[in-house]
């Protein structure tokens, strides 16, 4: 994998699309990779490259795509995902800890200012077949929201505080 440069890889996380996420042992790097265009980390990186000018998160060290796979390598931030057995077999810390975190995320995230949709009509745009659909609802206030709030996307401190998440939308 060319963005780790020969460094010592621990495998942290594999996602549904077969994603993968390691650490480098010893950098406070982490780097992720997928040969599946559904986990598009191309667009993750800009989303990232947008945020950090507002809310801690991961800084972008460098984006490829190889050989139809994309690889991100990100700085590392403290704390642990949200799954680890400290944090998982807790009283509530990481589900506590992520509608907290959520909620910071839509208050400090600037709306007028995001560049990513997330709209209906984006998102069918993005759809390879016809789909019907009834009328969507209006909406009735926009927000920045994150594009996979779960549990491995989630970084959690020794006090039981996220440390916001890896992903955004």
């Amino acid at each position: 994998m060319a963005l780790a440069a020969g460094r010592e890889l621990r495998p942290v996380w594999r996602n549904d699309f077969g994603g993968l996420t390691y650490e480098i042992v010893g950098a406070g790097q982490f780097v992720k990779w997928s040969r599946d265009s559904r986990l598009d980390l191309a667009a993750e990186a800009a989303r990232l490259r947008w945020a950090v000018k507002y809310v801690p998160v991961p800084r972008v060290l460098a984006a490829a795509v190889m050989a139809g796979r994309s690889g991100l390598l990100t700085a590392a931030l403290p704390g642990q995902s949200a799954v680890a057995e400290r944090v998982a077999g807790g009283s509530g810390t990481a589900s506590a800890a992520i509608g907290a975190g959520l909620r910071a995320l839509h208050d400090r995230l600037p709306v007028a200012g995001c560049p990513f949709s997330w709209s209906v009509e984006t998102r069918l745009a993005r759809v390879n077949k016809p789909v019907e659909l009834s009328e969507p609802p209006p909406i009735d206030r926009l927000v920045v929201c994150h594009g996979d709030a779960c549990s491995p996307n989630t970084l959690i401190d020794d006090a039981g505080k996220m440390q916001w998440a890896r992903r955004f939308r």
